[in-house]
């Protein structure tokens, strides 16, 4: 959801009201990015229970992906709260993502509908135009790059387990808005946005990266963290994260942790516990944490990742390539490192190195 804060200051910072509509738990996450809160205003939503879904689970952030169909029942038992708000705002425009019920809603009050795409335009490309199909580009694909293979299956796999739900939400919304918005730039996926727009109809407005620059952050890095990395060289940290909805497996998480400490240098992992695990530490190889002790941090809990990648000391990232975490990395000083786990990092990864 930051993508979006980050979108709401841009307009914000250009004199127009934002409303913000999202789960009572993540306004207390997100309310210290909100740079204009003279014109945005966070409208908090009661997330009902859903049988399947953990109690207290309101954001993806908050469960695997596994789970997603539970939180999406749950987002869209929501619709009643979205209406009455709209009711009674009456918005110019309506930003939205996964309720593909918001076009219709929106045409019912005579307003415009866009949906706002955090994802890159290349996965939408490969995997979201109308008649495409799991794991195969559709016909007038433009690259013959940026493409699955032989050796992406577990990625693919890891779709196939909800792709149809998925192509569901996503291809109805894109369908039915009035205009699609995506989080990208010309000079990179360009040839993948005029492919969406021929192949919906309808006009496709880029917004750029949205990243706030780190010197106009509300909030500073946090004191451990800036104390920590400023204790070594320029540039000598790796600084490893995950991002917040991949779990790796316990024998994949102690290579991941191997590996960092064979490089010799510095390091930050910041990563979920693994699974069958609660702790970091309980999951560690033995010896680990002796062997890597003033040099080494393996981390179970969310980081202010863009801080941690604009600090001096930090040299290296390594990047499951999601695509917030990617343009993160492009605006960043570091040498970057891609270990993508999920189908659409896998695009993200071949859309940096291969096209």
């Amino acid at each position: 959801m930051i993508p979006y804060i980050h979108l709401a200051n841009k307009i914000g910072e250009k004199g127009h009201r934002v409303t913000v509509l999202l789960p009572k738990k993540a306004q207390k996450q997100l309310e210290h990015h909100n740079l204009f809160p003279e014109s945005i205003v966070f409208h908090p939503l009661t997330i009902p229970p859903v049988d399947g879904l953990p109690a207290g689970a309101e954001t993806a952030s908050d469960i695997p992906v596994s789970l997603g169909k539970f939180l999406s029942a749950a987002l869209d038992l929501t619709r009643e709260q979205v209406e009455t708000a709209v009711c009674t705002l009456r918005p110019d425009r309506i930003l939205f993502d996964f309720a593909y019920w918001v076009p219709e809603m929106a045409k019912e009050h005579n307003v415009k509908s866009i949906m706002y795409n955090v994802v890159s335009a290349t996965t939408i490309a490969h995997d979201l135009v109308p008649g495409g199909e799991l794991g195969v580009p559709p016909p007038s694909y433009p690259s013959s790059k940026v493409l699955f293979r032989g050796h992406d299956a577990h990625a693919v796999l890891s779709l196939s387990i909800f792709y149809k739900r998925v192509y569901h939400r996503l291809s109805t919304g894109l369908i039915n808005c009035d205009f699609i918005s995506i989080r990208t730039c010309e000079e990179i996926e360009g040839k993948f946005c005029d492919y969406i727009e021929s192949q919906y109809q309808k006009k496709v407005l880029l917004t750029g990266p949205m990243l706030p620059e780190p010197e106009k952050s509300t909030k500073p890095l946090e004191d451990q963290w800036s104390h920590w990395l400023s204790g070594f060289g320029q540039e000598t940290v790796v600084f490893c994260a995950l991002g917040s909805q991949i779990t790796l497996e316990k024998d994949q998480f102690q290579e991941l942790c191997l590996g960092v400490e064979l490089t010799g240098l510095p390091f930050f992992v910041a990563v979920k516990p693994p699974k069958g695990a609660k702790t970091i530490q309980e999951a560690l190889p033995e010896g680990f944490e002796e062997r890597v002790k003033g040099r080494g941090v393996v981390w179970g809990e969310w980081v202010q990742q863009p801080l941690i990648l604009a600090h001096p000391s930090v040299g290296c990232f390594v990047s499951h390539c999601g695509f917030g975490s990617m343009w993160e990395s492009l605006l960043s000083d570091c040498q970057i490192v891609l270990l993508p786990y999920l189908n659409d990092q896998v695009l993200n990864t071949r859309l940096m190195t291969d096209d």
